[in-house]
């Protein structure tokens, strides 16, 4: 990917701003945006198909909330150290899920796209495989493993299921893997799938992979991205995805810590080290994720009160896009490829 542009644009789940995530329509439209890449949320089934849902749990998403005949799947349970109700993938049949709809995840911020609740089923894997397929430009795969300790615990492992499926399809051209797991990303590349490969971090907490062997001694995201923790790292993943506020944040109230030096922008903003000191270590950074909408901007690029109204996005997305970095997650993909077009 060395002649492509950079960033990468990815469509997180799609042009999911426009139309549900993980459906066809989402995914068709960010290609005919012009996205680099599409990033799919893989969980399994009860019998081991992978489906692309942002959470195992679909009540929020789906229709299944109003389906009489699966009413007593509705469970509680714990999925890394959090108790969540709902309906899980885990608990379904492919035949069974196909049934379903999908609907608008967010519909109190984006009531256009909540305007196609009930007109797309749910997808599998191989469903979007198919589609990058016959693109007519290419465009690649970034798949995100969701919650792999877990599923393995429920006799589900995602890196044989995985590996199984994209045994053929893959390439470092074609295929990213990602997930908040390092040892997913390990388990799959040991099976032999040719992919780069994304270590996600979130700002606060530390890995599920890592609490479920050490327990409270678990090392945090944070000491991951110290210097050594990035030359640690570096050995083993090809790039990393922090969550977009450990790249841009407001300028307000931010203090040199954590072996960051914080660089003033316009616009309020401040830029951290971390793309600089990631590429110093031969690690190449994405992160995740630009949206449009007040609610997700920090406060000096805020336009009015209203939280689904949007702010100013061009000058948020022009500061994470100046930082170098080599890829970004986007809700609104065409919007990142304008501020890309303004460097």
């Amino acid at each position: 990917m060395s002649d492509a542009p950079r960033p990468q644009v990815i469509a997180h789940r799609g042009a999911s701003a426009y139309r549900p995530e993980h459906t066809m329509a989402a995914y068709r439209l960010a290609i005919a945006l012009g996205a680099d890449a599409i990033e799919p949320d893989i969980v399994p089934t009860r019998d081991g198909q992978l489906v692309l849902r942002h959470e195992n749990e679909i009540g929020g998403t789906t229709d299944v909330a109003a389906r009489p005949e699966f009413a007593d799947r509705r469970r509680t349970q714990s999925i890394d150290g959090e108790r969540i109700s709902g309906w899980f993938t885990e608990d379904f049949t492919w035949a069974e899920l196909a049934t379903l709809r999908a609907r608008e995840r967010l519909p109190e911020l984006r009531q256009a796209s909540a305007r196609f609740d009930g007109h797309y089923p749910l997808l599998r894997l191989r469903d979007l495989m198919a589609l990058l397929d016959d693109a007519d430009r290419p465009v690649r795969m970034v798949a995100e493993l969701k919650h792999p300790t877990h599923f393995a615990a429920a006799g589900l492992p995602l890196d044989e299921l995985f590996a199984a499926e994209v045994a053929s399809w893959g390439g470092r051209e074609r295929l990213v893997v990602e997930s908040f797991e390092q040892t997913v990303l390990g388990q799959v590349r040991a099976r032999g799938v040719e992919a780069e490969y994304v270590y996600l971090l979130e700002r606060r907490g530390a890995p599920p992979d890592l609490v479920a062997r050490d327990g409270s001694a678990a090392p945090s995201y944070a000491s991951q991205l110290t210097d050594d923790g990035l030359a640690l790292l570096a050995r083993d993943v090809d790039g990393i995805s922090p969550e977009v506020s450990l790249l841009v944040r407001a300028a307000a109230g931010v203090t040199g810590r954590d072996g960051e030096d914080w660089r003033m922008l316009d616009h309020g903003l401040a830029a951290s080290s971390l793309v600089a000191r990631a590429h110093d270590r031969g690690l190449r950074v994405y992160t995740w994720t630009l949206r449009a909408e007040n609610r997700y901007l920090p406060a000096p690029c805020r336009v009015g009160s209203s939280p689904a109204a949007h702010g100013d996005w061009h000058g948020f997305f022009s500061a994470v896009v100046s930082t170098g970095l080599d890829g970004v997650f986007a809700d609104q993909p065409d919007l990142a490829l304008e501020a890309r077009a303004a460097l």
